[in-house]
């Protein structure tokens, strides 16, 4: 499916007023019944990024092209939105593309993203884990694939292997620890379109909503944090501040769309500073904000500037990212201490960013115990996370940004009943 095709049919479908776009169903989270013999197809569900420097404009096309990130309903009248954000999307990317590619080039020797090979063998992981885990036990095998929405391999691509490799069943998993209309919610939307277009096969499908608060994915992000702080001169590494940076969202996917993603994103904070025994100072802040429009704040590098000049040093923790990628590797780590260092503001003496998650072994653990949690599995001697997953509390939640809608909270892992025995 084209760019073009699926912007048409996201008009059509009004997706934007669609309450799918911000609760996730479009298939189903409830255990997906699971028969020895099958084949569930494990989708881990990603951005993506270009693998060369050939690839760097079309894939900034085909972002650019997603409605499910970039609203023009409010600027443009929806019967010349196609045309216009064809348009734009085609001189942006052609004019950015340069400039881009560049960055990429500081960041790998190919000038390709560390997103597709790190999201690879976390792949490669999974399914390894899965079959040593749950196969002998069940009779099933499990098969990991990506799809990458903005680049290869696409959903397309992953849906064909699938056909061939026989898959009976599948389970979605976004690689968004987080939900978000804009992550998450843009991948299930695409694959959502292709099987009503009839372009890959309508599977027995159940997805994985969030994980934000995972225990394991908690203690993964620690051990991270750990290896981070190690890089500080023992003087100062008891006393740096924490600078937990998220991609950020315009406001109004908050404050109109009632997205979650911002109240998510907080209660991954607040567990994890439990976790620590808020041990540091800390700080939650959203990056790589484009276009005019008011977007979640405060604003990455302008926390990072404010905590330079109290003297503090800091470690930037990429929390809603479970991979290196351009956003980390470059827009962190490089980018914006040479632009603050070039508009004269002040940078940090000591300054590092968090290694990625990639594939720490807790984090697969986590992807594997997400996977586990979705299907019913016979004779599993390793309970899975229960099915029924109640939310943590309101009131149990103070760590909020100052926008704060109170909107969502964070799937309750300590309430969550054991997996109990389900019809196949």
């Amino acid at each position: 499916m084209t760019p073009l095709e699926f912007l048409h049919r996201y008009d059509r479908e009004q997706y934007n007023s669609d309450p799918r776009m911000v609760n996730g169903e479009f298939f189903p989270t409830s255990k997906l019944g699971v028969e020895s013999g099958d084949t569930v197809g494990v989708v881990l569900l990603n951005l993506g990024g270009p693998d060369g420097p050939e690839a760097v404009e079309p894939f900034l096309y085909n972002l650019f092209m997603d409605p499910a990130i970039i609203d023009f309903s409010e600027v443009v009248y929806f019967q010349a939105r196609g045309r216009v954000r064809q348009a734009f999307s085609r001189i942006i990317s052609y004019f950015r593309s340069q400039s881009v590619a560049e960055d990429y080039k500081e960041i790998s020797d190919d000038g390709g993203s560390p997103i597709n090979p790190l999201t690879q063998d976390q792949a490669d992981k999974l399914e390894q884990r899965l079959n040593e885990q749950y196969a002998a036990q069940t009779g099933a095998t499990f098969k990991t694939y990506m799809a990458m929405r903005y680049w290869e391999p696409t959903s397309e691509q992953a849906a064909a292997q699938m056909q061939a490799d026989g898959v009976d069943r599948v389970v979605l998993l976004p690689l968004y620890p987080q939900y978000s209309k804009t992550t998450t919610g843009a991948s299930l939307v695409y694959w959502h379109e292709l099987e009503k277009a009839g372009e890959i096969p309508a599977w027995p499908t159940t997805s994985v909503f969030e994980y934000a608060t995972y225990p394991k994915y908690i203690e993964a992000l620690n051990d991270r944090i750990e290896e981070g702080l190690d890089r500080f001169p023992d003087d100062v590494r008891d006393d740096v501040h924490l600078l937990f940076s998220a991609h950020g969202t315009p406001l109004t996917e908050m404050k109109e769309r009632r997205d979650p993603y911002c109240c998510l994103v907080h209660s991954t904070v607040k567990h994890l500073m439990e976790h620590r025994g808020f041990d540091h100072d800390f700080t939650t802040a959203f990056q790589s904000k484009v276009g005019p429009s008011e977007w979640l704040t405060p604003a990455t590098d302008d926390t990072v500037a404010e905590l330079a000049e109290e003297g503090e040093d800091v470690l930037v923790i990429p929390v809603a990212f479970v991979t290196d990628h351009i956003e980390t590797s470059y827009e962190l780590a490089i980018e914006i201490p040479e632009e603050l260092e070039e508009d004269d503001e002040p940078i940090p003496e000591h300054y590092e960013v968090m290694p990625g998650l990639n594939s720490h072994p807790k984090f697969i653990e986590t992807l594997a115990d997400m996977t586990a949690a979705q299907l019913n599995l016979p004779d599993a001697e390793t309970p899975a996370p229960g099915s029924a997953r109640p939310c943590c509390k309101t009131a149990d939640r103070d760590i909020r940004c100052h926008q704060c809608e109170r909107i969502a909270e964070a799937t309750d892992w300590a309430e969550a009943p054991e997996r109990t025995p389900e019809p196949a």
